[in-house]
């Protein structure tokens, strides 16, 4: 990818568009997050139910963690650890931040912040968030490559990004709405779905 890619990017979230574009685990679809019609189209291409939330992500740890000012210090050191990486973090949301990506429970929030390495090191000039979920359809395998995506979900979008081939395995999914009201050496997570990042990587991240 290059700065161009990025701008198109940029260009199509602006526009309320929505973009098949790489991570660090999968090809995903994203879309600004402020953006109801490209929320709308983003969920009718996956056939992903409206009620479902999605996650947010940032592209620099440090705007993911200035755009929630709210967290507690210790969630806040807690994402420190944790990210960049392929993870997606569950935090409490008191705010109601980014409504559109939180589904029936506004009272918390998905948060991504992916690892920007080799061909996605490009991605890290993009200064904006995007609300983004994987680019299949709803309980579809996730695409390791852009040709694995549907190609009818592919004619839907307004911009592809290409980076190759991914690792192809889906972030974990850990939850830290609790982490806040545990002592320090407490547990006060979940992990809902192991993926990318190891359980065990979570638990020793944490643990520092």
């Amino acid at each position: 990818m290059t700065a161009e890619d990025v701008e198109r990017f940029r260009s199509c979230i602006a526009a309320g568009g929505v973009a098949l574009f790489p991570s660090d685990t999968v090809y995903g679809l994203a879309t600004d997050p402020e953006s109801e019609e490209g929320v709308h189209r983003l969920y009718a291409l996956k056939g992903r139910p409206p009620d479902r939330p999605a996650a947010v992500m940032f592209f620099d740890s440090g705007l993911a963690l200035a755009a929630l000012p709210e967290l507690g210090p210790r969630t806040r050191a807690a994402l420190e650890r944790l990210l960049p990486g392929p993870l997606t973090a569950l935090v409490a949301n008191p705010a109601r931040r980014f409504p559109l990506a939180c589904g029936p429970e506004p009272q918390r929030l998905g948060l991504r912040v992916p690892s920007l390495e080799g061909a996605l090191a490009p991605l890290a000039g993009a200064r904006w968030a995007v609300l983004q979920s994987s680019a299949n359809r709803s309980g579809g395998p996730d695409a390791r490559r852009v040709g694995d995506v549907d190609p009818e979900l592919r004619r839907g979008v307004d911009t592809e990004l290409d980076a190759g081939e991914l690792p192809g395995t889906a972030s974990t999914v850990v939850d830290l709405t609790r982490y806040e009201g545990y002592e320090s050496g407490g547990r006060g997570y979940r992990i809902l779905r192991e993926g990318a990042m190891p359980a065990a990587a979570v638990a020793a991240r944490l643990a520092e």
